[in-house]
């Protein structure tokens, strides 16, 4: 029987002998887009069974992929769709599933948006991204990172704070990833010129994650972003955040004032959010209204009210907190100070019997109050509102499975003009199969906190120095960032390596 003539139909129920390694000489997508089954092999001679015997394209497509004779009989669709679901179900890891995808062509320019539709929907398109959310969590991913390049895509995780290289797909199936992760997010698929934001929210396993996508077009495609939130880690209790227990107590008084402010600072990345969240939860309660501008916001709290603002439709910040005043706040948490408006609105809720907590990116506490003076806010009204500003980072932790003694450490301290006691043991990861050979498994963050006494508030009234400000701060106690690093790698939690590196800028 030739392909041109009509095939006879056939009952799959019926073949015997159908064997895994034919069924696979067509790949997954082929066979799922043209609903085809491989059946039987003799020498060059590829016998399939089709929905349409008639489909010419599909039976070109199936002979130049195996280089075979093609044979065609018909069957009918529902059967050979169980089929293919038994023969290529769980037979797919991610190399196998990448080499599915380089067998798929798809066009990079000019395709219509009913073309991307069908190859997003492509089972190795499908099964590909749901392989790298599955790896993500599995590896404790905090950001996945697509990357198109000339003629290849880079795929990089980022974990413990370090992106690492991952496998990744062909440049011929990128274009399908993209809309199918744009379709996920609710996102235009038509739109490749502008950078676009969304949320996908996806089961793995046990755990309910929120995926917050950005997409940004490159002079190669489109680069795509995906950060992480997962519920355990956002809304982590404070006592497990790495709090020091006088650090602790310092931040729950600061949380249990009835007004003035709260500044968390650092940069992206060194965990403000998931503190800012511990912060509110500590002092959540049926009694006080709690209100939370933030952009976009990250996890809903039961009894907290949370809005996200919308500067498109002109619900930015400064607007929600001025109408947010009305509202009868007892605590206003606003997820960054940007700009004047903002800063001096918040200044002014915390002077008129409101807690204010807030975000500011700076490198540490004291130069949080410069920040807010070189924005434009008074001095006088910076001292009357500030009770605590609280600089972070976060450095990896030592894995516990392979953690040794470091016997470099002493050489390494010398090199960078350092020393410690003779008595202090200082640790290492040795890299084992539980972190990847990183010797790292987690994160825990490192605190300065400036208390604002009162000798602090009249030099902020005074406008005297950052330098003198931390000479006086020390004076009182303050610990600064590196020297709470150092104080994670004696209690053997981080390296000396890591305690210095993740303060290098201080």
């Amino acid at each position: 029987m030739t392909e041109q003539k009509k095939a006879d139909f056939i009952r799959l129920s019926r073949v015997k002998g159908i064997k895994p390694e034919v069924v696979r000489l067509i790949p997954e997508v082929i066979a799922r887009r043209y609903i085809v089954l491989a059946i039987a092999l003799s020498d060059d001679v590829l016998v399939v069974a089709m929905k349409d015997p008639t489909d010419i394209v599909a039976i070109d497509t199936i002979k130049r992929i195996t280089d075979k004779k093609i044979n065609v009989v018909k069957a009918d669709e529902n059967e050979i769709l169980e089929r293919i679901d038994r023969f290529y179900m769980n037979t797919g890891d991610l190399t196998e599933t990448i080499a599915a995808l380089e067998d798929v062509n798809e066009a990079t320019e000019e395709i219509d948006v009913n073309q991307l539709k069908i190859a997003a929907e492509d089972a190795p398109i499908v099964k590909f991204v749901n392989t790298i959310f599955f790896q993500a969590v599995e590896k404790r991913a905090t950001d996945i990172h697509l990357e198109p390049m000339q003629d290849e895509v880079f795929l990089r995780f980022r974990i413990d704070g370090v992106l690492h290289q991952m496998q990744a797909p062909p440049k011929t199936s990128y274009s399908g990833i993209v809309t199918r992760l744009k379709i996920m997010a609710s996102l235009d698929i038509s739109e490749r010129r502008l950078p676009q934001d969304g949320r996908i929210r996806i089961l793995v396993g046990s755990k309910e994650l929120d995926i917050r996508i950005s997409t940004l077009p490159t002079i190669f495609g489109e680069k795509i972003v995906m950060r992480i939130l997962d519920r355990e880690t956002v809304l982590l209790g404070m006592e497990q955040l790495g709090f020091e227990p006088e650090e602790l107590k310092i931040f729950q008084d600061a949380l249990m004032k009835p007004y003035g402010m709260i500044i968390v600072t650092g940069p992206t990345g060194s965990g403000k959010t998931t503190t800012l969240y511990a912060g509110l939860s500590y002092i959540n309660s049926p009694d006080i209204n709690i209100i939370t501008i933030e952009d976009p916001v990250e996890y809903a709290i039961s009894g907290i009210n949370q809005v996200q603002v919308k500067p498109k439709i002109g619900l930015t910040f400064p607007a929600v907190l001025r109408t947010l005043l009305r509202q009868d706040p007892d605590v206003i948490m606003v997820g960054e100070i940007r700009d004047l408006e903002t800063a001096q609105i918040a200044v002014q809720a915390s002077l008129t019997g409101h807690l204010v907590i807030s975000t500011l990116h700076t490198n540490d506490t004291v130069s949080s109050i410069t920040r807010l003076s070189y924005m434009g806010v008074e001095p006088y009204l910076l001292a009357d509102s500030l009770n605590l500003v609280l600089a972070q980072r976060l450095v990896r932790k030592i894995c516990p499975n392979c953690k040794e003694e470091d016997p470099e450490a002493e050489e390494f301290l010398k090199k960078h003009g350092l020393s410690l006691d003779k008595n202090v043991i200082l640790y290492r990861g040795r890299g084992c199969g539980d972190c990847d050979n990183t010797g790292y498994h987690g994160r825990v963050a490192i605190y300065e906190i400036l208390n604002v006494s009162r000798a602090l508030r009249k030099m902020i009234v005074e406008n005297v120095s950052d330098d003198e400000i931390r000479e006086l701060a020390k004076q009182h106690g303050l610990v600064t960032l590196r020297e709470a690093a150092i104080k994670k790698a004696i209690a053997g939690i981080t390296t000396i390596r890591e305690a210095l590196s993740s303060t290098l800028s201080l």
